[in-house]
């Protein structure tokens, strides 16, 4: 764990159902820490269900890829055999594959619950970014002028300011750059790298020169911390207020790894201003609906 990010949490058992003050606490130390880590669970589908319940509404698995057979809630986190051809089309910067998930929805989940089952005995980890403490360590004078931008979330490319979209990632928001979180009233820088492509009202190279800037500050070392999967660990991050990264060393080696994910619904971001998120295409996320 880090001074700023993470915190392990024990002598709790997530296989069963939560004393409510429990589930209180462990949300509270959620909002206080950003992402929060639980050893040894070996929860199968049905617990990874139950216990996000207890901390809110599951989302459908994953809007563009799909969901577990009769668990609409599970969303599979595996290993491909050929490393993501984006990663080769493109040049590595030291924020490449960062991103806060799903923003290209206009109410992205309000935190990711992951767990792991299959885990590479080495390789794998798994990084978090603290997106509050990196708006609080801007100047005076940048917090100002950001507080006040918005940017356009998407799948696709960036020409200009106009997005290009394929059919079948017919997602696309417009959210603040700087989240007003809605419980703690903290403020967070909400830039993720992968899906925040334009900067509005900012000509093509501010726009770029913005973010590339605000996207290197939000994963310096002192905001992240990196965590080591074993099998049945959990993890949960605080969507409105982190970034996180997936590794992308998996692929150089011939070890599995498999997790699965739950998402919980999550509200319309509002900036500073309090002028709430707006959709430019696709629809809001909501509850997953039961398997038939």
């Amino acid at each position: 764990m880090s001074v700023r990010t993470g915190a392990e949490i024990v002598g709790v058992d997530l296989k069963h159902p939560l004393a409510p003050r429990t589930a209180k606490e462990i949300w509270a130390a959620l909002l206080q820490w950003k992402v929060i880590f639980f050893r040894d669970q070996h929860l199968d589908h049905a617990q990874h269900v139950a216990f996000a319940r207890q901390l809110g509404e599951p989302t459908i698995g994953h809007v563009l890829y799909g969901h577990e057979e009769n668990f609409p809630e599970v969303y599979s986190v595996a290993k491909r055999r050929e490393r993501h051809t984006h990663m080769d089309a493109r040049p590595i910067r030291p924020w490449t594959g960062w991103h806060t998930d799903l923003t290209t929805i206009v109410n992205p989940p309000a935190a990711s619950i992951l767990r792991g089952v299959t885990i590479p005995p080495y390789g794998g980890d798994t990084q978090f970014a603290n997106l509050v403490a990196a708006y609080a360590a801007l100047s005076p004078a940048m917090q100002k002028f950001v507080d006040g931008l918005r940017g356009i979330h998407g799948y696709g490319e960036v020409t200009g300011n106009a997005l290009t979209q394929t059919n079948r990632k017919s997602f696309s928001s417009e959210h603040p750059l700087v989240r007003v979180h809605p419980e703690t009233g903290e403020r967070a820088l909400y830039v993720s790298p992968e899906f925040l492509k334009s900067i509005v009202g900012l000509g093509a190279r501010e726009s770029q020169v913005l973010l590339e800037f605000l996207w290197e500050h939000c994963v310096r070392p002192e905001f992240v911390v990196r965590f080591r999967w074993n099998a049945g660990d959990v993890a949960i991050w605080d969507n409105r207020a982190t970034a996180h990264l997936a590794p992308e060393d998996v692929f150089d080696t011939d070890f599995d790894r498999q997790l699965y994910r739950v998402t919980l619904v999550g509200d319309v971001p509002v900036g500073v201003d309090g002028t709430p998120s707006r959709p430019i295409v696709g629809e809001m996320l909501g509850p997953a609906q039961p398997a038939h």
